[in-house]
């Protein structure tokens, strides 16, 4: 039986669905994008044109609803699946577009470069329990018009894992699409067997930037999956209680729906978020408070009673060390996130209010992943009835250490983490040289990192990717990219 939690009621379940198809109908949302304007209007929804808010009637809901895929698959850079997005199936992902990295060397917060992403990638590529990348830093070295696509271009370089990304601007989406056209051949192979996930966030309160709403009828028009982003914050742009901020983020994330299947039916999305309270004594938005968590898991919840996968932003920390905080904020995230389900749990590595990202921190949430993997296997019989032989095997020869049933099941019974984890009796630890967390993390790092295969991916197709990417970085008055060996 695999474990689950649950914290809506299908009564108050059903009430946040009801409330927010109300705001939609009766408030609407703010749409500052004229072609998405004029979309929503030729499909029958009442547009205040001087305020620009679109009003959105129960049938343009439904008929959008109606159109989305219950399920996707998403596939590495070599066309293999690595992704099942359905069911309560759940896939780790880093937090992504970090402004800093936390240096274990000086142990200091600094703006990452193109040498930290590399770094970053090739770690990845060696965390088994984490099944995608994200472009989760954001190189200060590159101009800054270019950073979006720039750092799809190091993940397609050196991580073979499909990425979870996003633009910040209008002007990046298109050489971001050719980059995966580049991998792919074809915009039918790109369709067939997307490569990433485009994050694509409303403003809260209930509304689409320019930017945002056109990533989201881009990625539509490329059949590019999307997670819907919508980050309510409650007690500042949200409603206090969390109920109220649900009622909000419902709301948000069914115009993001809207928008995406009228451009696209079928159009593949993750129902997805990253809200938080608002901490009112440090004005700070803590991803790891409790409340926020359960925000999280409450949304994945009424995405799931909708039929549609889920994604959250949750198993990370406020911290701003490797530390004790940041094994419990995150470890208690990742739990949770497990037990509801969600299907694409973002934030391994992350520190500091999203902001932050260790490669160390990386290495110890990627042995937290595999714990979570193990657990919603949950507890099933594996040749354990009936129960008398064995136990007249372990009176025999009072241990079942070499048992053939021990041999058989151990591996998959018993989850053995990595040497970040310390299982050594207080002697051998000592005598191993009494490591702390810290100085076993980063010599894991050292390890992955000296174990990196580069990818398989075809020298001609990498050639491609970095031609397109400096031609990109030219426009910007970058006469070359920075150094980067694939």
């Amino acid at each position: 039986m695999r474990p689950t939690v649950r914290f809506l009621s299908d009564e108050l379940l059903a009430t946040i669905l009801g409330e927010a198809r109300t705001l939609l109908s009766k408030l609407g949302v703010e749409i500052h994008n004229e072609a998405v304007l004029t979309l929503l209007a030729d499909h029958g929804a009442k547009i205040d044109v001087e305020n620009r808010r679109v009003h959105l009637k129960g049938s343009l809901i439904d008929q959008a609803l109606a159109s989305v895929p219950s399920s996707f698959a998403l596939y590495n850079v070599l066309g293999e699946q690595t992704h099942d997005f359905s069911g309560s199936n759940i896939h780790f992902t880093p937090g992504s577009a970090a402004i800093n990295v936390l240096d274990d060397e000086t142990s200091t917060i600094r703006t990452p470069d193109t040498r930290d992403y590399i770094r970053y990638a090739q770690v990845v590529s060696r965390c088994e329990h984490i099944a995608s990348q994200s472009t989760a830093l954001i190189p200060a070295d590159v101009h800054e018009r270019i950073s979006d696509s720039y750092r799809l271009y190091l993940s397609l370089l050196f991580c073979e894992k499909p990425v979870v990304t996003g633009a910040f601007t209008i002007e990046a989406f298109p050489i971001m699409r050719d980059l995966q056209l580049a991998v792919r051949g074809s915009r039918e192979s790109l369709a067939e067997k997307p490569l990433t996930i485009f994050s694509c966030c409303p403003s809260a309160p209930l509304k689409w930037s320019d930017v945002t709403s056109q990533n989201v009828v881009d990625c539509a028009t490329m059949s590019i999956p999307v997670e819907f982003v919508s980050m309510p914050l409650a007690g500042f742009v949200a409603p206090v209680t969390l109920v109220g901020s649900l009622i909000q983020h419902t709301a948000e994330t069914l115009s993001g729906i809207v928008i995406s299947q009228l451009t696209r039916p079928g159009t593949p999305i993750l129902y997805g978020g990253s809200p938080a309270i608002f901490d009112v004594r440090y004005e700070t938005t803590p991803m790891g408070a409790v409340e926020t968590m359960m925000i999280d898991c409450a949304y994945n919840e009424i995405g799931k009673h909708l039929g549609i996968p889920t994604q959250a932003y949750i198993s990370l920390s406020d911290s701003k060390q490797l530390d004790a905080q940041a094994g419990l904020e995150t470890s208690m995230g990742a739990t949770l996130a497990a037990l509801s389900g969600i299907n694409n749990i973002s934030g391994p590595g992350m520190l500091d209010f999203e902001s932050c990202q260790s490669l160390e921190k990386l290495v110890l949430d990627h042995e937290i992943c595999g714990m979570m993997l193990r657990m919603v296997d949950g507890i099933e019989p594996r040749d354990d009835v009936p129960a008398l032989p064995r136990f007249e095997e372990l009176i025999a020869d009072h241990h079942l250490l070499i048992s053939e049933h021990t041999r058989r099941h151990l591996r998959t019974e018993h989850l053995f983490p990595g040497p970040v984890i310390d299982r050594a009796n207080r002697a051998r630890w000592q005598e191993e040289g009494g490591t702390s967390l810290r100085q076993r993390a980063h010599r894991e790092v050292e390890r992955l990192l000296g174990e990196f295969e580069p990818s398989r991916l075809g020298v001609d197709v990498k050639a491609d990717l970095t031609e397109r990417m400096t031609v990109e970085a030219r426009r910007y008055g970058m006469d070359s990219l920075p150094r980067c060996d694939a």
